[in-house]
């Protein structure tokens, strides 16, 4: 079986890089928490599942985690998984994964389970209903069942496992929340051409310029000063998100830096994306990214003036500038 490193490390090294700064026990936790969720993903985008089956996967997925179901037959119909996907990989080792559950300590496994969960739920109601978002807060219920959720994990694991972070507990769950919208709003951004050719475009009809129109004609090159308002209250929208993910980042004791650091980076990697794409046509024709130079400047510069809230301040202005 494969290792959780090198299932972490092959289904994402970014986020790699992050669980890998954190201390112990909270590096082993998230480290499965991130797997966990890696299989509930693939539950649900596998393209080659249909609608209700993908549901009684997520379900009996739910029942697994809860210590119920047939685990067993799960962890063979997941080992069957054949594409060449992060989240197809990580589903082939689900046993691996699942162990590493067990081995958790009882209040961090308890954290996880609830959440992924809830998480998994949210994700087949999604899958059952279709891309189909009418308002802007249709939207948000989407990405808080795939993103929001996961910062109210890792809310409750800090709080788990760090001091000085208990007398904040209401305020962080909510700025949490905030945290996994921003990141999933940017996903958004950066995804538009790639969820499109699944038939999932993740703009509100009310963000549409026109009452008739349907969100997958934006890409038509007739309507492309339609598609760059779009683009633009999105943008928009991902800068509010982002500012409450900065005042997360000022709750967390400076002590504690290597959590900083691993919410940190992905924070200004979004600050980053965002700027790429702020007013860029090439977002609704392919992926838009950061430099690996960038990636590597970046996170050097992190691991020694993170620890500093006015830094961070300073930067994330410098980030957003699109020719920095």
């Amino acid at each position: 079986m494969a290792t959780l490193r090198e299932l972490l490390v092959r289904s994402s090294r970014t986020f790699a890089v992050g669980i890998e700064l954190l201390p112990d026990p909270v590096r082993g936790e998230i480290t499965v928490a991130y797997l966990l969720l890696r299989v509930s993903d693939y539950l649900e985008d596998n393209e080659e599942l249909g609608e209700d089956e993908k549901v009684a996967l997520l379900e009996e997925w739910r029942r697994v985690l809860d210590g119920g179901g047939d685990r067993e037959a799960l962890i063979q119909r997941l080992g069957e998984a054949g594409e060449d996907t992060p989240d197809a990989l990580v589903a082939r080792h689900a046993l691996s994964v699942l162990d590493g559950l067990d081995r958790l300590a009882p209040a961090a496994r308890e954290i996880l389970v609830r959440h992924v969960r809830r998480s998994s739920a949210g994700m087949a109601r999604w899958t059952l209903r279709g891309p189909v978002f009418h308002t802007e807060s249709d939207l948000d219920d989407y990405m808080h069942e795939v993103a929001g959720r996961v910062g109210h994990l890792l809310t409750e694991l800090f709080v788990l496992r760090l001091s000085g972070l208990g007398s904040e507990r209401e305020r962080m769950m909510a700025l949490g929340r905030e945290f996994g919208l921003a990141l999933q709003t940017v996903n958004v951004i950066r995804g538009l051409h790639e969820d499109r050719d699944r038939g999932w475009v993740y703009v509100p009809a009310s963000f549409l310029p026109d009452a008739g129109m349907d969100a997958g004609e934006l890409f038509e090159p007739a309507n492309h000063d339609a598609a760059m308002k779009v683009l633009g209250r999105l943008v928009s929208k991902a800068d509010g998100h982002l500012a409450a993910a900065r005042a997360y980042m000022r709750m967390i004791p400076r002590r504690h830096h290597r959590v900083r650091l691993f919410c940190l980076l992905p924070l200004l990697f979004a600050v980053r994306t965002l700027a790429i794409s702020r007013a860029n046509p090439e977002v609704l024709d392919r992926e838009t990214k950061m430099t690996r130079r960038e990636v590597v400047t970046i996170t050097r510069r992190a691991r020694v003036l993170g620890f500093s809230n006015r830094w961070i301040d300073r930067y994330c202005r410098r980030l957003a500038e699109r020719g920095a």
